[in-house]
């Protein structure tokens, strides 16, 4: 399914490289939704994750880009952020319904990955002994 990923054309430590970018966003996806949703009830978490997972989606190429320029010099500096995408893109994404590639897939689970995140995560209580 993924033999013909644009992920297969880098060499492995641009693939390490790559995973290693995507997990750090991921890390501070997580991170951000706990600072912003750790006094808030679920009802007020759940859509605090999928705002967070739209401005992934909307935001992160930037940051590939940038890692990108790092592989291949000739590429030129520019914003490759457009418009906000369409709600039905983010649908597209958590159905695993856009395109068969490691990237949408991979984006597909971060989004339920968020929303399972701001369900089940609960503020440690400390208890005073």
């Amino acid at each position: 399914m993924y033999l013909e990923d644009s992920f297969f054309t880098l060499n492995p430590p641009q693939q390490v490289g790559l995973i290693a970018v995507s997990v750090n966003l991921m890390l501070i996806s997580f991170w951000v939704l706990r600072r912003l949703s750790r006094i808030y009830s679920v009802w007020v978490r759940l859509p605090m994750a999928l705002a967070l997972f739209y401005l992934f989606v909307w935001v992160t190429p930037q940051a590939y880009y940038q890692y990108y320029r790092l592989i291949f010099l000739d590429l030129p500096q520019q914003l490759v952020i457009k418009g906000a995408p369409p709600l039905s893109r983010i649908v597209e994404l958590m159905t695993f319904r856009a395109e068969s590639n490691l990237s949408a897939h991979s984006q597909g689970l971060l989004g339920w990955a968020l929303v399972l995140f701001a369900i089940f995560w609960r503020k440690p209580v400390r208890r005073d002994e």
